[in-house]
């Protein structure tokens, strides 16, 4: 006798996948962790081009700190007239002996002509000179605007229309020229027109004179932020909260805003660098025999035809910073800011 086999009941069966599952990545914390700064720090790392920059400029900034060091070590002074002391360094009409500059294993670069002083340590202490020149121009250009420009941009009113006003006016002034025209007359208000002028006087007056005129582009961009910042919702609070303007100034707009600035300063240096460079060149500023990039190369323009080295050597120098510098701002303009595209 068969026995009848009982009837299958409908049950629901749940069925595993056995597909292999991508692997799912480690929870770390990654990115988000990190504040803005390290962020950008960390892009920038990335950017060998901007790398490359820094080292470069940095170089610079290291030779012209240790110019003196350099030159007790390599044996010479930027002042010394060698050509005129020793034999054989020049010729009868004033120009070195040996090809390119008179370049040799005692004077690296050469010596210049008719005085025969040594081009290496005139280079490093022109370096030096033009880099704090431009340094401290910068400092207080970038200083003089944060302030102006802030202050106008949150105070609003009258204020702001004042200054708005005054950096229209300078923004239009052709600025090289009005160095040229304005730095004789900051002159002779502190000295005669008989006596020579002192080489701290005319540093001074340099500074003061590219400060006064450089501040307004800085103030414009940061005038313009801030009218962006003023009306987010906290800076309102911190009015709310009963804050000060100088606290809201400090403490809410001014952590906002260091990425313009960095960036604004990044591209001034270079900028007063060149400019300082072409007062010189134009025998407005530095002059003989104090070392300076623009002396240098208004040298190597009158000599430029019979040998071209005494231009060349300063022209390249200054080209490799202005360009690395250049390199280094738009770097860290893309740290800072990733969005935008060189």
């Amino acid at each position: 006798m068969t026995t009848p086999t009982p009837p299958a009941t409908a049950s629901l069966e749940v069925v595993e996948d056995d597909a292999p599952q991508a692997p799912k990545p480690p929870v770390t914390r990654g990115d988000e962790s990190l504040s803005p700064g390290k962020l950008a720090w960390r892009r920038f790392k990335r950017d060998r081009t901007g790398v490359v920059s820094a080292y470069v400029v940095a170089f610079f900034v290291l030779i012209a700190i240790l110019a003196p060091l350099i030159a007790k070590l390599y044996g010479k002074d930027p002042y010394t007239t060698y050509g005129m002391n020793q034999g054989g360094l020049l010729n009868d009409f004033g120009y070195p002996v040996k090809a390119n500059g008179g370049i040799s294993s005692d004077f690296w670069l050469g010596v210049e002509p008719q005085l025969g002083r040594d081009v290496f340590t005139f280079l490093l202490y022109g370096i030096r000179n033009s880099l704090f020149i431009a340094g401290i121009a910068t400092i207080l250009t970038t200083v003089l605007g944060i302030v102006i420009g802030v202050s106008a941009g949150y105070l609003g009113g009258k204020t702001d229309y004042f200054v708005g006003w005054l950096i229209d006016i300078l923004l239009a002034f052709p600025q090289t020229l009005f160095f040229i025209a304005f730095w004789p007359v900051v002159i002779s208000i502190f000295v005669s027109p008989t006596d020579s002028t002192p080489v701290w006087l005319t540093v001074l007056s340099l500074i003061l004179v590219m400060t006064a005129f450089g501040w307004s582009s800085v103030a414009r961009l940061l005038r313009g932020e801030v009218f962006a910042l003023r009306e987010r919702e906290f800076v309102e609070a911190a009015k709310v909260t009963g804050a000060s303007p100088a606290r809201i100034i400090f403490k809410e707009l001014l952590p906002n805003l260091w990425t313009p600035i960095l960036i604004q300063a990044t591209l001034a240096l270079p900028m007063y660098v060149t400019t300082e460079a072409g007062l010189a060149f134009m025998g407005v500023g530095l002059t003989n025999p104090t070392p300076d990039w623009g002396v240098m190369l208004q040298n190597g323009a009158k000599t430029y035809q019979a040998d071209i080295t005494f231009m060349l050597v300063p022209g390249l120098t200054m080209v490799i910073f202005v360009l690395a510098f250049n390199l280094l701002g738009d770097s860290v303009r893309d740290a800072m800011d990733p969005k935008t595209k060189r």
